[in-house]
């Protein structure tokens, strides 16, 4: 079942927010200030802004060994209207230029009407390998046949998450040469999922084993949830492509050509790929999300057939740029780092997704802005040119901004 999120997500005041044209020339107090009542932020909202949501007492219960606070800057992704909604985007980056890039990049594809994006149900899958197997064909025929036995256990291991209406949907068996593995798909809802998935696969390791003829191994979630993925695209017109030295046109044709790149060689797919993440990874940390399961799925997906592959693509269509993107989105809008982080709570609060898909399907609109910045900076004036500007104001004393289109 697809959601392309026209009916989700609290609109909470956003609704014409994230076109703010200026927005980076103003001191950061006045840009809280156009916030506040743009996003009809409290008091505490904006002291969580000021001490990014989080102390040390809170941290201590969240990690081990805690000795301090580690901060990121948070900025806003403006410009992106994601299935006919506008949205303001927070991300958490240390990176000069990713969130101006993908801010920039947005602009024009608003300029072809937004993003359009869909969401995969919410499904984790939960991993039992079974080993010391004597016939693993009979095994699989034995553990498929149980289907059934084994989807009303992994229900009765998690009986709220059926009562919101998840739970497993299916189960398959894989045989390798030396191991069964049993695939458990489970409907997390808004949660991530991690802890849910991996408390079905404890629950059902021994009787799976039993069916099996064998011994259980190891049970855990894959963080290659394939079947929780999340769909984009955008149509830039050429005419907003275009720079100063060279006409959109060109610089259409240069982002198709490096897009071909990229679909050839994985060499510099994974570059391509790590454009992606930029946008991605800050507005998954920013959400008090998992961001190094969002990477481990994004990079096995783009291997799945053999190769390494570009998880985005560009193609000249009508004489427009045309952007698609697909790749896994594991995020959670309940549970989590969010029941002790303040600040996560709040980047949450901005975007108005009230469901994980919603979140997963806008995280994956700043993914493919930022690869379309990415793209049309190495087809036009170079990576280097616009990224230095930006890196140089970051590490000089004064820090002095940068003249340029960054709204």
């Amino acid at each position: 079942m697809q959601n392309n999120g026209s009916n989700n997500g609290s609109h909470n005041g956003l609704d014409k927010a994230s076109r703010l044209p200026g927005f980076y020339k103003l001191s950061v107090e006045e840009r809280r200030e156009l916030l506040r009542h743009r996003a009809d932020l409290s008091d505490q909202d904006l002291e969580t802004l000021d001490g990014g949501g989080l102390d040390t007492a809170a941290a201590d219960r969240i990690v081990e060994n805690v000795v301090g606070i580690y901060a990121l800057p948070l900025g806003l992704g403006l410009n992106f209207r994601v299935n006919g909604r506008d949205v303001l985007v927070p991300m958490a980056v240390e990176e000069p230029s990713v969130i101006a890039a993908a801010s920039n990049a947005a602009r024009m594809v608003r300029e072809g009407g937004g993003f359009v994006a869909e969401a995969d149900d919410p499904v984790m899958t939960a991993q039992i390998e079974i080993v010391d197997i004597a016939d693993p064909e009979a095994s699989v025929a034995r553990l498929e046949a149980a289907a059934g036995e084994l989807i009303d256990l992994a229900h009765a291991t998690l009986p709220r998450l059926v009562d919101r209406g998840g739970g497993a949907r299916e189960i398959e068996v894989r045989a390798h040469p030396r191991r069964v593995v049993v695939h458990v798909h489970v409907d997390c809802r808004n949660a991530m999922g991690a802890n849910m998935v991996n408390t079905v696969a404890e629950a059902l390791a021994a009787r799976v084993a039993e069916l099996a003829g064998g011994r259980s191994g190891l049970r855990i979630l894959t963080n290659l949830c394939d079947r929780r993925c999340v769909r984009v695209k955008a149509r830039v017109p050429a005419s907003a492509l275009g720079t100063a030295e060279l006409d959109g046109a060109a610089v259409r044709d240069g982002i198709v050509a490096a897009s071909l790149f990229a679909e050839d060689d994985p060499y510099r797919a994974a570059t391509h790929n790590k454009g992606i993440m930029n946008g991605v990874d800050a507005v998954v940390i920013a959400t008090g999300n998992d961001w190094r399961g969002v990477e481990a799925g994004a990079h096995a997906f783009a291997a799945q057939s053999g190769r390494y592959r570009p998880l985005a693509t560009w193609r000249a269509e009508a004489g427009d740029l045309v952007g698609a993107l697909e790749m896994p989105m594991a995020l959670g809008t309940v549970g989590g780092t969010l029941q002790a982080h303040a600040g996560a709570r709040l980047a949450q609060k901005l975007l108005g997704a009230a469901d994980a898909s919603t979140l997963g399907m806008i995280v994956a609109c700043a993914g493919l802005a930022s690869n379309l910045a990415a793209l049309r900076a190495l087809a036009g004036e170079g990576i280097q040119r616009g990224h230095m500007a930006l890196h140089r104001r970051a590490t000089s004393p004064t820090g002095h901004r940068v003249v340029g289109d960054r709204s």
